[in-house]
């Protein structure tokens, strides 16, 4: 089974609208998720809300309740480069958590946390993205980044304020920002390296305007194209953490040397591995063998 979260209604709409056959499905405390198939694969799909802590919370219990081969988590993001078009996805190759921090009387000492995407599922997501199939139907035409995303505990709507430039001086090769993915990220480190990926439709530049999101329809927009290449990129996975067929290894031919000493003599061996046992005494008359 995969797991799918995502933070908003907007973006949780997109991916169920992928999802064949839903159910219900109550956690023990209360939290709601919808069982289903999305291109022909068990998933769960979840709804964390906004922000990194209760995202990593409802994680969890996913990931409890599921034991899923892999976390997809899928959503909106603002863009941090004028080259990303709205609607742009960015399939995060590492999420930062921006906020970690030292404060001295002289500044702050930056204490990021960075996690890596699973190099499967990263390595099958390029290559679904150099074929044109997934953007089937679309009315654009999508560009996929695979680029470092930035999650913090705010929304960023400018290019010029503290947090704007502490992501310029302190994480410039971080594309987006978001608010959630380091919470789900950190859940899957500390699930034993569970594979978690995020897939972000850009809405919005980060730059002032992110109120007219509702007027445009980019957020809607960019959730419906995460959810498109998240359901391409589930149907085009092996099965992630399933046993791998290897070729057994060619045995070494064991010799079997058998050596015998007759009265008083000073012998030496030169011996590498011995398998079964050694016998230091005199030769057994044939009447006591066995």
């Amino acid at each position: 089974m995969i797991v799918i979260l995502t933070a908003l209604e907007v973006e949780y709409l997109a991916v169920r609208g992928q999802l064949a056959g839903p159910r219900p499905h109550r956690h023990a405390a209360g939290t709601r998720f919808e069982l289903g198939e999305v291109a022909g694969r068990p998933v769960a799909l979840g709804l964390t809300g906004a922000g990194n802590a209760t995202a990593a919370i409802i994680a969890e219990r996913a990931v409890t309740e599921f034991s899923p081969e892999m976390v997809v988590f899928v959503g909106v993001a603002g863009g941090l480069r004028d080259w990303l078009k709205i609607g742009d996805i960015v399939v995060a190759t590492r999420v930062y958590g921006y906020h970690g921090e030292r404060s001295e009387d002289d500044g702050s000492r930056i204490r990021p946390r960075a996690y890596e995407t699973a190099h499967e599922p990263l390595e099958t997501a390029r290559v679904l993205a150099r074929s044109a199939s997934w953007r089937a139907g679309l009315a654009t035409d999508p560009a996929v980044h695979f680029e470092p995303i930035a999650s913090g505990e705010v929304v960023l709507n400018s290019r010029t304020s503290p947090t704007a430039r502490r992501l310029d001086q302190n994480f410039n090769d971080a594309v987006a920002v978001e608010t959630e993915g380091a919470g789900v990220a950190q859940c899957g480190h500390l699930q034993g390296g569970l594979p978690t990926v995020t897939i972000r439709g850009i809405s919005d530049h980060a730059d002032g305007h992110k109120d007219s999101d509702d007027k445009t329809g980019s957020q809607r927009l960019a959730a419906q194209h995460a959810a498109l290449f998240a359901r391409a990129l589930i149907g085009s996975l092996d099965d992630i953490g399933g046993p791998r067929v290897r070729e057994p290894k060619a045995r070494t031919a064991v010799t079997v040397v058998t050596n015998t000493v007759n009265g008083k003599s000073n012998n030496s061996m030169q011996i590498g591995t011995v398998n079964g046992g050694m016998h230091f005494g005199p030769k057994p008359d044939a009447g006591d063998r066995p």
